[in-house]
């Protein structure tokens, strides 16, 4: 094993420790692996400004990983809306093999990546490159996952609109906001009541071996979006 591998390996170990979550022993080994791809490709693509080791295995890793005490994830159909490099999609993966995951990206170049990378992990994953608003209206995709999750730099306005027609009734949209989000999700009160959802609560928590507070907002899904709110942006 090389340094840069322990390190990632341990920090990852010790960091789902402090998060009180459950990953597969293996896992270590494949988050090197993934470290070790997206830094080769991130000299081609711009995929993350993020790249030294300890902040890749902090900032990215187990800030996704953080997202399994909020949801759990087994057997559970699942979209990562505008997954770029693959977080926190990607990682939730390695964590919970049993979920049937979507990665969705409107750049090819960073879906070119993720199926790659995916292929290189050994994982069963879909990789889209589409808009959320186009797919929304294919019989395939609206209203038929369990669970929409977004990384992407976004209003949650916005981002509800995106993911909410996606979502069956009774699943969750998992926004990733930091904590300071409060007035965020006031503006997006409306959008989220007639879009369908429901505010459920709010997971604070702090990444591991760091200072930063970070949020997933969890918004249920309590009826259908209505056909005429799913609306293709030109």
């Amino acid at each position: 094993m090389t340094e840069t591998s322990g390190k990632i390996s341990e920090i990852i170990k010790s960091g789902a420790a402090v998060l009180d979550i459950d990953i597969p022993p293996e896992c270590g080994a494949a988050f090197c692996s993934y470290y070790a791809f997206l830094v080769e490709h991130n000299r081609k693509i711009n995929l993350t400004a993020i790249t030294g080791e300890e902040e890749v295995a902090r900032l990215h890793f187990l800030d996704s990983l953080a997202l399994l005490k909020a949801y759990d994830f087994r057997n559970q159909r699942v979209i990562d809306v505008g997954s770029g490099a693959g977080f926190p999609g990607v990682p939730l993966k390695l964590a919970e093999p049993s979920m049937d995951l979507t990665l969705l990206d409107s750049t090819a170049k960073r879906v070119d990546f993720t199926k790659q990378l995916c292929q290189m992990l050994g994982l069963s994953v879909i990789c889209l490159h589409a808009r959320a608003e186009e797919i929304s209206h294919e019989p395939f995709s609206r209203e038929s996952y369990d669970a929409a999750l977004s990384r992407a730099v976004a209003r949650l306005g916005l981002l509800c609109e995106l993911c909410l027609p996606l979502i069956r009734s009774g699943g969750l949209f998992i926004a990733m906001k930091s904590a300071d989000s409060d007035d965020e999700i006031r503006e997006a009160a409306n959008a989220i009541k007639v879009l369908g959802g429901e505010l459920q609560r709010c997971f604070d928590y702090t990444v591991p071996g760091t200072d930063l507070r970070h949020r997933a907002v969890i918004i249920g899904k309590t009826k259908q979006t209505p056909p005429e709110l799913a609306m293709i942006r030109k």
